[in-house]
């Protein structure tokens, strides 16, 4: 059985006021495009549908012109409501859309969702999972309200209900789980509100070991691999919606399983949407507009930075918005707003914290490891060590 899994399309976002309804229809085109050559014999949507609980109406329009384009001729679908969405809306036209395969799943549910593979004729079992807060499961996780105390009351109560949901795994189904959650260890970006208050909200990945061969994720932007029991992945969003996404490739995972066997997973890179990208113009207004005549990426959003030694006047701000409709951020950098902003930092940043923002700052969000920031004290500490030593010949 093929499953293509993709994620948190956010209908209706925007991006400072400019609509990405045309980006979104493009990506619609693009997946119904994938999921008919790639032959997917069905489709996980792992939550964040809209990107508010009252989307504009032709975000809604988007939705269900999608899920009738990729269903057609049969192919069952699977939605599950993320944070953003409001569950109520996101399962209000079931009664319509059952009969043709469609699952649309707003609340967290003690019920497994049984599919069936036209062309292969494999049943699948789905342990679906819909974002689940204390509101929406009706509970209180914890009294105390106690950040670890609720990390751990978390994490367990979505454990318990991954686990009675694999109950009704079987040894001849092609066993697989789906959840709108932050999973411990995963990287995030600005783009994605909270789900967590502090760290409270997440889940350790020992929660989703219930057995399923695939576990398709939503809620996180950036693709990637989650550690834990069989395969545990992040689709992803199909477009960037923060800069903080910028250099980022989008993609969707189409996903090989058979019944007992491990899964077989690949990316699907996306070419849909506008890319998001950081300009640092060192040279001023006058590498600002050579960058410009050069067309350089001409079709992007862009957050540019610009160093200067003397204040833009609202004139030359407008003409520069002007001649490239793509400039989002203006952001003007002089010299001794530079420094004075190290100092700060360094005065209120332990070193290592100071590393770990430089060096998600420079990668455009990721993380470093324990090894690498180590590493870099262990230099650091080196460095202190011969200055020290050769400061009596100075």
């Amino acid at each position: 059985m093929r499953i293509l899994h993709t994620g948190d399309w956010h209908f209706g976002k925007t991006l400072e006021g400019r609509s990405r309804l045309k980006e979104q229809e493009q990506f619609v085109d693009e997946l119904v495009r994938l999921a008919n050559e790639e032959k997917a014999d069905a489709i996980l949507m792992a939550g964040d549908v809209y990107d508010s609980v009252n989307p504009p109406a032709a975000a809604e329009q988007l939705f269900y012109d999608a899920v009738a384009r990729l269903t057609s001729g049969g192919r069952p679908l699977v939605v599950i409501a993320g944070n953003h969405d409001q569950p109520e809306r996101v399962a209000s036209v079931s009664p319509l859309v059952n009969g043709r395969g469609i699952t649309l799943v707003g609340l967290p549910t003690s019920d497994i969702i049984t599919i069936h593979a036209q062309r292969t004729g494999e049943i699948a079992k789905i342990a679906a999972l819909p974002y689940p807060s204390e509101s929406r499961l009706n509970e209180l996780f914890t009294e105390d309200g106690e950040e670890q105390g609720m990390r751990l009351a978390y994490s367990e109560r979505v454990g318990q209900l991954m686990r009675h949901l694999g109950n009704s795994f079987e040894k001849d189904t092609v066993n697989l789980s789906m959840g709108h959650i932050y999973v411990l260890g995963g990287l995030e970006s600005d783009s994605e509100r909270p789900i967590q208050v502090g760290g409270a909200y997440t889940v350790d990945p020992s929660a989703l070991s219930i057995g399923a061969q695939y576990t398709a994720l939503g809620h996180l932007h950036r693709p990637q691999h989650v550690k834990g029991e069989g395969m545990i992945r992040y689709s992803g969003s199909p477009l960037s919606y923060s800069f903080s996404e910028a250099g980022q490739t989008k993609s969707v995972v189409m996903v090989d399983v058979a019944p007992g066997q491990p899964a077989i997973a690949n990316e699907v890179y996306l070419s849909s949407g506008k890319p998001l990208v950081r300009w640092k113009a060192h040279g001023g207004l006058a590498e600002v507009y050579r960058w410009l005549e050069e067309e350089r990426d001409k079709t992007a959003y862009i957050d540019l930075e610009i160093s200067l030694e003397e204040a833009m006047s609202i004139a030359e701000i407008q003409k520069l918005r002007k001649s490239r409709e793509g400039i989002i951020h203006i952001r003007p950098v002089y010299p001794e707003t530079i420094t004075s902003e190290m100092n700060e930092v360094r005065s209120e940043l332990p070193v290592h914290e100071v590393f770990r923002r430089f060096y998600q700052r420079q990668t455009g969000g990721a993380v470093p490891d324990d090894q690498l920031v180590k590493l870099f004290l262990e230099l650091v500490n080196e460095d202190d060590g011969r200055t020290g030593e050769g400061s009596d010949s100075e």
